[in-house]
């Protein structure tokens, strides 16, 4: 009874490293932009409930796509079921720095 691929979506947002579940990933017409649609958290019906996932589950209420930069972007993988989505600090463990640009690359003026 599949309903087709799962995604894993891995990224960051102010400084937080988020774990989303999604139906459908794929490029933007916005330009830079990654699409990520039908979000998937966990049913309500279990007897166990995980705070963190209710938090996200809350955040992205009423969402029906998002448009995540592409430079947020730490990795997205096809997986064959769906975990828990989660928020974690990104200071721990894998830290996810902007690619460096060259001091000074701008012009000086004369």
């Amino acid at each position: 009874m599949s309903d087709g691929p799962i995604y894993k979506v891995l990224f960051v947002n102010q400084g937080q490293n988020y774990e989303i579940y999604a139906r459908q990933v794929h490029s933007s017409g916005l330009y830079g932009f990654v699409e990520v649609e039908q979000l998937l958290f966990g049913e309500r019906a279990q007897v166990v409930v995980d705070p963190a996932e209710e938090k996200l589950k809350s955040e992205f209420d009423g969402v029906k796509r998002s448009y995540i930069p592409m430079h947020a972007i730490i990795r997205i993988d096809e997986v064959e079921k769906q975990g828990t989505a989660k928020v974690s600090d990104s200071q721990g463990g894998n830290v996810v720095t902007h690619f460096p640009f060259p001091a000074g690359s701008a012009p000086k003026p004369k």
